[in-house]
């Protein structure tokens, strides 16, 4: 292979029902930072039905230089052996060094599926990307349970791929005044392979809000520990009107479910404020929260590794400071 004919940072643009993703744009932010190291440019992927050409701008507003659009009906709702054959086609016209997913469902089902087909690594929910001194591309991700932090580089193959979980980086602020190209693609299918078709999308209905989103969030370790406990979380983050979350001993608990998880094995969250209740602060828990703006730890133990990041610490049990919290914000309100 011929590593120097790849050139440029790739970003697959996740988009559902024509609207583009969160972690596609933080990755934007992160390709600009990596191509800025390169001095190569950021491409985006954007893949899907008739209409979505009309989404390109945004990405070229949040960083991308050119975007690689290809609409047709194939693409109009994700499968695997669609956008696999689409991404495969685009890779091998255009030959980019770097390939950045989201790892969502879609970005973790597409990822691994890319990467045997292009005969490529791929490493998966990467913490930190960064270009080093020999313009290799170095992706660091938590090994042994989150025990140390594994640095793998892909050296021998082209593209190198990384999947990256929505909130951990830092999308770049809009620019509506930047320009960009957009390259229309037609894709070469090979419809004999597609062995799965849509026949109905049945949506969840939910209340509540992805927590990786929420901007104020409420969050329960063993501290709370039992149901009763985190009903009053319920109350609290109503009246905060912030979204309520939990450390990963409390879903294996079946207290909460999974999807409420804040942690390595669950979801990185980058809210304005976080409450920790009753959570200690093991590493695996932390690397899922610590960017989070304003953090709030309430625990008994003042030596807790959560008070080390905290920006307030609350020495107290949390079974008697949460009742209190909740009836003093109430009768605020009333005021």
């Amino acid at each position: 292979m011929n590593k120097s004919e790849y050139k440029n940072v790739f970003v697959f643009a996740e988009q559902r029902e024509g609207k583009i993703q969160g972690v596609a744009i933080e990755l934007l932010g992160k390709a600009r930072n990596l191509a800025d190291d390169l001095q190569e440019e950021v491409y985006a992927i954007l893949l899907g039905g008739k209409d979505i050409e009309s989404k390109a701008q945004t990405l070229i507003s949040y960083g991308a230089d050119k975007v690689i659009v290809a609409s047709c009906e194939e693409l109009e709702n994700y499968t695997t052996e669609s956008y696999t054959q689409a991404i495969t086609q685009i890779t091998h016209e255009f030959k980019p060094s770097i390939i950045l997913f989201g790892a969502t469902t879609i970005g973790r089902d597409l990822g691994p599926r890319l990467s045997a087909r292009l005969t490529t690594g791929l490493t998966a929910d990467c913490t930190r990307l960064e270009i080093s001194e020999e313009k290799e591309l170095l992706m660091t991700r938590p090994a042994f349970g989150g025990n140390l932090m594994a640095t793998i580089v892909c050296s021998e193959h082209r593209p190198q791929m990384s999947t990256v979980r929505p909130g951990v980086m830092k999308a770049i602020e809009k620019d509506l005044n930047r320009k960009g190209e957009i390259i229309n693609t037609t894709i070469n299918f090979n419809k004999e392979k597609f062995r799965v078709r849509i026949k109905e999308t049945v949506k969840e209905k939910s209340s509540m809000i992805d927590i990786s989103e929420a901007k104020v969030l409420v969050s329960g370790g063993r501290g709370v520990g039992t149901e009763k406990g985190f009903k009053m979380l319920q109350e609290l983050s109503t009246i905060l009107d912030a979204e309520v979350a939990a450390s990963r001993a409390m879903v294996d608990a079946g207290l909460v479910e999974h999807k409420r998880q804040v942690g390595q094995t669950g979801q990185t969250v980058r809210p304005d404020l976080y409450f920790a209740f009753g959570i200690s602060g093991a590493i695996q828990h932390v690397a899922g929260m610590e960017e989070s703006d304003f953090i709030i730890a309430v625990n008994k133990d003042r030596y807790a590794p959560i008070m080390q990041i905290a920006d307030l610490g609350i020495v107290g049990d949390c079974k008697s400071i949460i009742p209190a919290l909740i009836e003093r914000l109430s009768n605020r309100i009333k005021d």
